[in-house]
Order: structure tokens, then C-alpha cells, then sequence
């Protein structure tokens, strides 16, 4: 091959890639040779992870390839997962009965917080916790949606709705299910937090 037709190969326009959402990430699914839209395309999968996908034209024909050095390296900071959730509450003794007694939760006694100028526990959900702090709640406790999927909330995986849901009927805790029909159930704590216990 001659330098100029090289060269040539090297100026003509690189195929661009359409990308369409599917399941965990952004896959390709078709090539363009529209010279015009000559774009980098970002692929990021729900484990937070992106990387840019770009066409790139070879001598031996077209080939795909993924830079893991992207733009978005810069902004990788080391996610790992959710650590905690803090919820705020009026009576720790309170809060601690329902999340303990109730739901069943388990204090990490190497958390203390004798070290925090506000009296707390920390309660074990799986591998991550939840915080109770007992602080002035700055939320209105009235006029909160009736339903805890309209209003902040947190989300907690389990492995039987119809197990949970017998316990908070037992316990006279009202609810309400998810509205999409999906096992997910919906209440609220002492303090007027929204929770979703969901089975996924």
C-alpha cells in the first residue's frame, strides 16, 4: 500500500455507532457511515461503570473498540456501594422498638456514637446499616402522601412480602402495596419515614 492511499484511509469519515438501551448497558447495534455524525458514544451499566465506544477505521476493515481511558475516568472516584441511610427521629427508645422489635434489625455495636454530639444507634440491613439520629426533624409530619412511594423514602430488599405483611397486620402498623403490582410493600415509622420493603 502506498503512503498516499494509507493516508486516505486514515481521512475517510469513521463509521459512527447508534446505540439503543438494553437490560444492564448500552450496547451497539448498528454501524453508520454517515460522515456527519462522527460522535464518541458513552456506554454506562448500572454498576456504574462507562466507558466510550467509538468506530475506528483500519486498513483490514471496520473495527470496534472500547477506551476504558475515557472522558468519565476522570470522574472515577471509587464507588463502591451504599454505606448507610440516615433517618431522623423524635425518641431513639421509640425508633428502636419498631426497627428492633418490629422489623427486626440487629444494632452494630461497633458503631457507637458517643462521638457524635446527638444521641443515635446504627442498625444492620444485610451488609449496609441505617442510622437513627434523634434531631429535630426539619419535614412536616402532617400532610405527608398517603402512599410512602410518592414521598422520600427507603428502599429495602427482603426475601417475602406476604411474611412481612403478616407482621406489620399483627402489629396494627398500616400500609399500602406497590401500584404497579410488583411485591413491594409501603409504611411509615414512628417519625413519619417512608419505607419500602421490596422483593426482588
Amino acid at each position: 500500500m502506498s503512503i498516499c492511499s494509507f493516508m486516505a484511509s486514515l481521512l475517510s469519515p469513521a463509521p459512527t455507532i447508534t446505540l439503543q438501551h438494553q437490560k444492564d448497558y448500552l450496547r451497539p447495534s448498528s454501524i453508520s457511515t454517515n460522515p456527519s455524525s462522527r460522535i464518541f458514544q458513552r456506554n454506562c451499566r448500572r454498576d456504574g461503570l462507562c466507558f466510550v465506544t467509538k468506530a475506528k477505521k483500519s486498513v483490514g476493515g471496520d473495527v470496534l473498540e472500547k477506551q476504558s481511558d475515557s472522558i468519565d475516568d476522570k470522574k472515577d472516584f471509587g464507588l463502591v456501594s451504599l454505606h448507610h441511610v440516615g433517618i431522623l427521629c423524635e425518641n431513639l427508645e421509640r425508633s428502636l422498638n419498631f426497627y428492633q422489635n418490629i422489623l427486626g434489625l440487629k444494632i452494630n455495636e461497633a458503631r457507637p456514637d458517643d462521638k457524635l454530639p446527638y444521641r443515635g444507634a446504627w442498625l444492620w440491613v444485610g451488609s449496609e446499616m441505617i442510622h437513627l439520629m434523634e434531631l429535630p426533624n426539619p419535614d412536616p409530619l402532617t400532610g405527608r402522601p398517603e402512599h410512602g412511594g410518592r414521598d422520600r423514602h427507603t428502599c429495602i430488599e427482603i426475601r417475602d412480602v406476604s411474611k412481612l405483611k403478616a407482621i406489620l397486620d399483627e402489629a396494627g402498623i398500616p400500609y399500602t402495596l406497590s401500584k404497579s403490582g410488583r411485591p413491594a410493600i409501603f409504611f411509615r415509622d414512628p417519625d413519619e419515614n417512608a419505607l419500602e420493603f421490596a422483593q426482588f
